[in-house]
């Protein structure tokens, strides 16, 4: 088990697994009034959230699946990265797709968080690479 602080300025519980084998722990709204989401329109949702992550790790932000499929409301920049040396407080980028308004209300869950390890690379210059069979297919080249 990782422990991580966190410094929680909202009303709102810690974010936290809602089953014993989910990844993401979900991220709530901390907001002093709602906010509206025209269709099409983005804007970034507060949760109160201040985290202190080790070196080594990330915590991604990811859309709830039942925003996605009820209203069209995701997280725009999917997966959203906060790095280890980050602390000011967890926004969610939201978006809605939706074609009607979709209201934000205080305390909603509105995103998961997953935290996960990570590694750093030191880059090797080369004026070649090992053959595959794959080799330089792009998109859509390994089949149905």
């Amino acid at each position: 088990m990782l422990n991580i602080k966190i410094i929680n300025k909202s009303t709102n519980p810690l974010p936290k697994y809602q089953t014993e084998e989910s990844a993401g722990m979900d991220l709530h709204a901390n907001l002093s009034e709602p906010i509206i989401l025209n269709s099409g329109e983005r804007k970034l949702i507060p949760t109160g959230l201040f985290i202190e992550l080790p070196i080594g790790y990330e915590a991604q932000v990811r859309p709830r699946s039942g925003l996605a499929l009820k209203h069209g409301v995701t997280v725009l920049n999917s997966p959203g990265t906060i790095d280890s040396d980050y602390r000011g407080e967890i926004q969610v980028l939201l978006i809605n797709h939706g074609q009607i308004p979709f209201e934000v209300q205080h305390g909603e869950r509105i995103a998961q968080m997953i935290i996960a390890q990570h590694e750093r690379v030191s880059w090797i210059p080369t004026q070649s690479l090992t053959d595959t069979q794959r080799g330089e297919g792009g998109y859509g080249s390994s089949g149905k």
